[in-house]
């Protein structure tokens, strides 16, 4: 693995030999960190892929059939889960780093760039986002796919994650605005069997909804509609822009209706109410944080809630939002969650004899990892390097120049390495990045796509003008 281990051409080769179903790999002399709780980290040890499959974790593993990878100086992680990314942007990245608001951002991207999107450029946004999560260390990413015009628009964004290989769950909504076909949600039940039909598969489906009325009317909001709609479909609910006093009396509404439970995930749930929190804490429903959105972009009190889910005994995930104004990998969020939290605790106990309550490393590589799977619905599948679990997990150079000498592992995967230290990452058992390089990918075409659906997005007129509502904004 470049300068101290194997993940060489001629083991790819061996790998790839053999089929997926009868593959065998063990990665030996590793430093693992687990995230599962009964293991914890291993500073020495072995990990055998079955399959799609985790099999052993621990010292001296035998290698019998299987192909041996010599992962000596590297840390064995999970793969990072992000738990709300609006895929289907990414030819737009950074197209706003300093966006001043969220309503910025909604007037430029959702009511003007959105509505010129064609299915072909769905495709190209979702596929380049899934192979930069895929190349960043995200083995899993929820599609928050909120620009379903037509059936073929949500076709093209399944098919996308479907062919980069990540596990990817969509969770479509309809777009806020511009023509659309009004087939959301009912649509979804199309989707479901024609693309959802095994319990077995990389892909899973979520309703997507927001919080309120007040950016796109009353037909996206959640309520007790789209959770029996969810319910009957037997999927999970992401429910974006949850903010403020008005998303917190939703969730008062929510809580007495009985649409809140595991299975519904509040993204962002800045700027709530105490009596929200308690709700949400009784319920068991899960938590999307996106703390350099909060922050960058400035939505409600701009602080990412960690605090506020960890008093009601919730442990969020972690996610990256909109690449059109932040960054598109797990590092900046785990970093900038840890910091800002650290800030927020030192801050408020300054000159007084309290002791500041400060997260640590290991929960904020909780959150991107055990935490996140559990957020998407995926507790059993993904999340940690615990035998029976699928095998998506990162190899992280840990004696690459920013990372010598490995001191502390889960120090080093936080505050130390970013997507240059990943030397392999494999998704249910199969080799998506080797060697530093992303596989299966022709760059040069790829680009070229890109370029082309940019070009067509930004130079095609809005289909119509954005009227917004103040409220909104």
């Amino acid at each position: 693995m470049n300068a101290t281990g194997t993940t060489s051409a001629a083991v790819l080769e061996e790998l790839r030999r053999r089929t997926a179903d009868r593959r065998r790999i063990l990665f030996t002399g590793a430093t693992i960190v687990t995230m599962d709780p009964g293991i914890g980290v291993i500073a020495r040890g072995d990990l055998l892929v079955e399959g799609d499959t985790i099999a052993a974790v621990g010292p001296g593993l035998g290698a019998g059939d299987a192909v041996v990878v010599d992962a000596t100086g590297t840390i064995l992680a999970p793969g990072f889960v992000d738990t709300h990314r609006h895929a289907w942007e990414a030819q737009l990245r950074r197209i706003m780093p300093d966006v001043d608001d969220l309503g910025g951002y909604v007037r430029s991207t959702l009511a003007g760039y959105a509505t010129v999107y064609r299915p072909g450029d769905m495709y190209t946004g979702t596929r380049l986002a899934a192979l930069t999560a895929i190349d960043s260390g995200i083995t899993t990413m929820l599609d928050f796919s909120h620009n379903s015009r037509t059936r073929e628009h949500t076709d093209a964004a399944i098919e996308a994650l479907r062919d980069t290989g990540i596990r990817g769950v969509h969770a479509s909504m309809g777009p806020h605005f511009g023509d659309w076909d009004r087939q959301w949600p009912g649509d979804l039940r199309r989707v479901q069997d024609q693309y959802f039909n095994s319990t077995d598969q990389l892909l899973t489906l979520r309703l997507a909804t927001l919080a309120t009325d007040e950016i796109a009317g009353p037909a996206l909001a959640y309520g007790p509609e789209p959770a029996r709609f969810a319910r009957d479909l037997g999927v999970g609910v992401s429910v974006d822009a949850v903010f403020g006093t008005s998303s917190s009396e939703a969730v008062l509404r929510w809580a007495e209706d009985g649409a809140l439970s595991p299975d519904v995930t509040l993204i962002h749930a800045t700027g709530l109410t105490p009596e929200a929190w308690k709700a949400m804490g009784e319920t068991g429903t899960t938590v999307a944080l996106a703390p350099t959105s909060d922050a960058q972009i400035g939505l409600e009190t701009a602080i990412p809630a960690v605090d506020e889910a960890l008093s009601v005994g919730i442990r969020p995930g972690l996610s990256i939002d909109v690449e059109v104004a932040l960054a598109s990998d797990m590092f900046t969020q785990m970093r900038a969650l840890h910091a800002i939290q650290r800030m927020r605790a030192v801050n408020a106990a300054h000159g007084t004899d309290r002791q500041p309550s400060r997260i640590t490393t290991h929960d904020v590589l909780d959150f991107a990892t055990l935490q996140g799977a559990r957020t998407n619905g995926l507790s059993t599948v993904a999340g940690s390097l615990t035998p029976g679990k699928k095998a998506d997990l990162l190899v992280i150079q840990a004696e690459d120049l920013n990372n010598m000498p490995l001191n502390d592992p889960i120090g080093t995967i936080v505050l130390g390495s970013d997507t240059r230290n990943i030397s392999a990452v494999l998704i249910n058992g199969e080799p998506r990045k080797w060697n530093g390089h992303v596989l299966d990918v022709d760059l040069a075409t790829l680009r070229n796509e890109v370029h082309a659906s940019r070009e067509y997005v930004l130079n095609t007129p809005a289909t119509q003008p954005p009227m917004l509502r103040r409220s909104a904004l």
